[in-house]
Formats: C-alpha cells, sequence, structure tokens
C-alpha cells in the first residue's frame, strides 16, 4: 500500500526543493483567494456578470503574450533572480488591490490594471520557477516532484474560492487580499535561499550526493545542464528576446515526443473538459444552482488530489507516453459518462438537486479529475527531461500558453455546441470526440509510445 501513495522523497533530499514546495503551496491558495476576492469585489461595483467576465482576458493576455518571452529570460539570466523579480512584480500588484480596497476607490479599471499586471509577472514567474525544479531534485524525482506540485495546485483549488468568499464578506476586500501577499511572502521567500541559477549550471543527477556548491544545503548538482555541454561543444549562445523564443518554437516543431504532449492536452481540453456547461447543468438539468456548479466543479479538483494522494507508483512508470495517452483516453470516457448522466436526468429544470444523478455525475468528474492530474504530471515529467535545460524554460512558457489558453478555448468551443446541442449531448459528443483524437495522434505518432523515461528523446 505503501507504494501506492504519494511519492515524498523530493521533500527530504532537496531542502530547498521543500522550502520551494511549501512556499508555492502557501502561495497558490493565497491566488485563489484573490483570484475569488477580485471577482466577488468586481461584480459588487458594476452588477454585471460581462465585467466580472473581462477579468479572465485581462488575465489572459498578458499570460499569452508574455509567457513565452518569459520562458527565453528564464534561459538566458540567472532563474533564481528573474523568478524574484517576477514575484515582486506579482506581490506588489497584490499590495495594490490591498491599497485600492482600503482607499475604497471603486474604480473596476483599476482593478483590471493590477489583475493583469499581476498575469503579466506570472507568466515570467511559472516558466520560470518550473525550469528550476530539475536542477534540485534530479530527473529521477521529477514524476514525484510533479505530483507534489499538482498536490498542492489541487488544494489551492479546492480551499482558496471557498476562503476568499468567506473573508470577502466576513473581513472585507482590504484584508482579504492582504492574505494574499502573506501567503505570497512565503514563496519569495523560498526563492531568496535559492542558491544562485546562472545559464549552464548543472542539473542535478540525483539526490544524496555531495551539495551542489560550498556549504549549500541543496540537492546534488553533477550532470551538465546542456547536451552540448558534454560532447565538448561550445554552450549555446544566451539571448532574450523574439530570436530566443523563435528558437524555443523551432525546437518543439522537430522534437515529436515534446510536441506531441501539447497537442494531447490541446485536445482534451478543448474537446471534452466541460466546465463552461456546469452553470447551466446546475439551474435546468440536475438542480441546486449555484450550489451545484461549486460542487461539480470542486468535484474535478477533489479527483486530482486524490490522484496527487496515490500517485506513489508513477515514478515507476518507464512508458510515459502511453501513459498519457491512457489518461487522456481516460479523461475523454470520463466526459462521456458525465454526459450520459446528464441525458439520463433530462432538462427538466427541477426544483431541488437529483441527488442520484448529481453524484453519478459528480464521481464522473472526479475520475476526469484523477485522469487530467496523471496525464499533466507526465506531460510535465516528459518535458523536463527530454528538453536540453538551455531550452527548458522557453518549453515551460510554451506549457503555460498552452494551460491557460486550451481550457478557454475549451469554454468557447463547448458552450457553442451546448447551446446549439444541449450541455449532455456536447458532453458525450467532446468525450466521443476526444477519445478519437487521441487515438489517432497515438496512431499516427507511434514512436511517442515507445517513448523511454530511462532514455529521454524530445
Amino acid at each position: 500500500m505503501r507504494r501506492l501513495l504519494l511519492d515524498t522523497r523530493p521533500l527530504h533530499v532537496s531542502p530547498a526543493y521543500r522550502r520551494l514546495w511549501w512556499g508555492l503551496g502557501l502561495a497558490q491558495i493565497g491566488t485563489m483567494v484573490t483570484q475569488v476576492a477580485v471577482s466577488l469585489e468586481i461584480y459588487e461595483q458594476t452588477s454585471s456578470t460581462f465585467a466580472v467576465g473581462i477579468l479572465g482576458i485581462a488575465a489572459l493576455v498578458p499570460l499569452v503574450v508574455l509567457g513565452l518571452y518569459g520562458g527565453a529570460l528564464a534561459d538566458a539570466f540567472d532563474r533564481r533572480t528573474v523568478a524574484l523579480v517576477s514575484g515582486v512584480v506579482m506581490i506588489s500588484a497584490t499590495v495594490g488591490l490591498v491599497v485600492q480596497a482600503a482607499l475604497q476607490l471603486e474604480q473596476p479599471w483599476v482593478l483590471y490594471l493590477l489583475v493583469a499586471i499581476q498575469s503579466a509577472g506570472s507568466a515570467v514567474n511559472v516558466p520560470t520557477r518550473m525550469s528550476i525544479i530539475p536542477r534540485l531534485v534530479g530527473r529521477d524525482l521529477l514524476p514525484a516532484a510533479n505530483a507534489l506540485g499538482t498536490l498542492t495546485g489541487s488544494l489551492g483549488l479546492t480551499v482558496g474560492p471557498l476562503l476568499g468568499a468567506v473573508l470577502a464578506a466576513s473581513v472585507g476586500y482590504a484584508a482579504t487580499y492582504a492574505l494574499d501577499v502573506v501567503l505570497f511572502g512565503f514563496a519569495l521567500y523560498a526563492l531568496l535561499r535559492l542558491p544562485a541559477m546562472p545559464p549552464g549550471t548543472p542539473i542535478a543527477a540525483a539526490p544524496g550526493l555531495p551539495a551542489a556548491g560550498p556549504g549549500s544545503d541543496d540537492a546534488a548538482a553533477v550532470l551538465p545542464a546542456d547536451p552540448s555541454a558534454a560532447d565538448g561543444e561550445p554552450a549555446p549562445r544566451r539571448q532574450a528576446g523574439f530570436a530566443a523564443v523563435w528558437e524555443g518554437l523551432q525546437f518543439l516543431r522537430t522534437r515529436p515526443n515534446l510536441r506531441t504532449t501539447f497537442v494531447l492536452d490541446i485536445i482534451a481540453m478543448v474537446t471534452a473538459m466541460p466546465r463552461v456547461m456546469f452553470p447551466a447543468v446546475g439551474a435546468v438539468i440536475l438542480g441546486g444552482g449555484e450550489t451545484t456548479t461549486g460542487g461539480l466543479t470542486a468535484a474535478i479538483a477533489i479527483g486530482s488530489v486524490l490522484a496527487s494522494a496515490l500517485s506513489g507508483g508513477l515514478g515507476r512508470v518507464r512508458r510515459q507516453g502511453v501513459a498519457i495517452v491512457v489518461a487522456i483516453v481516460a479523461f475523454g470516457v470520463c466526459a462521456v459518462g458525465f454526459g450520459l448522466a446528464l441525458m439520463a436526468a433530462g432538462r427538466t429544470s427541477p426544483s431541488s438537486l437529483l441527488v442520484p444523478v448529481a453524484i453519478v455525475a459528480g464521481l464522473f468528474l472526479v475520475g476526469a479529475g484523477a485522469a487530467d492530474a496523471v496525464s499533466a504530471v507526465f506531460r510535465q515529467t516528459v518535458m523536463q527531461s527530454a528538453t536540453p535545460d538551455h531550452l527548458l524554460g522557453r518549453l515551460q512558457g510554451v506549457f503555460i500558453v498552452v494551460v491557460a489558453g486550451g481550457p478557454r478555448l475549451g469554454d468557447l468551443v463547448l458552450g457553442s455546441a451546448a447551446t446549439r446541442f444541449g450541455e449532455a449531448s456536447a458532453a458525450v459528443g467532446g468525450g466521443i470526440v476526444c477519445i478519437l483524437a487521441v487515438l489517432a495522434v497515438a496512431f499516427l505518432q507511434r514512436g511517442f509510445l515507445r517513448y523511454d523515461a530511462r532514455h529521454p528523446t524530445p
């Protein structure tokens, strides 16, 4: 049984990773607290759902535009410095939210601007700190480290929104945002304690080896960061700008295994992520209104938490390409099951919650969340293992853009399908399309199914 439980070795072998994990876990809760509080404050000021929706655009545009460039900065400069500077930008925007709430400015454009600044900092910070992790734990422990990261992210999605709503209603917006400032301070402390990580810093090979530098308590660093260094070739030229971004995209274009991980994630999120349907499901199919909507959203997060908690065996999986395909097919199957449950209920606008059907639908969403978490762990691991370190920041930037943009594109596609065919049919059809598309990609990219974690090939 212990072999199935969450593998916590990265927390024991790397003090730097342990601090970063705790710091980022607390910061993620604070981020979700602020996200909910900003939405509530905007609605309180405008009484407009459309105005709340603009917050998503204010956050998405900087994330997409700067995501790729943020990765280029991570590859060109000291990653610790880049993460710290971008973290300061993020926490400064949150301090701005505290100030505007305390002064009761009640100007929506101020909130949009601060959210955009915070998102811009995140676009640089997230790919940078993700590209730091292989240097702290080594390649062998990457699946375990990514499962730990998925766990904290899922907990943040579960705890943060509820905490944000309660605090905004009880202590006000200024105090709610102030909590985010305090929690993000733990992440900044963890980043500050990291060793310097200039371009070319070696990657940790395995835990328990001599420390990376004099007096360091962090993980060992014994493998060359770039394959060129191992072959005696000159190190890649460090640059930041469009040319660097283009270099990363060209690398991705010519590396089928890495490219396939992105394609499969886009397929899953665009065709089978049903979250856009939840408000209508709560209103006219299952009943329960907003409470049902929140419960269905939480079910996906609960599945992710359960998968992370039982992820001990993931580190022993060698055929990680096969694991990704199986996980996303399972995600599609769960989407189909969710849609069939809705079909069984019918579009009856019940006056109370249809408890049996809601339980069945929720269980399928728990399964979808678990499958998505397993897929995310292996996709992240393949990218971190198979990408040369001097390009890892840029590939992490692409990852952030895909993760941020895919679900929002899925909202548009499935929202349109639900409007035309109904929520149940859209969920069933989307799940079937997901399964067929994933199997087609696997057939066309059979080398991806042969991907071996012991010999990572991009």
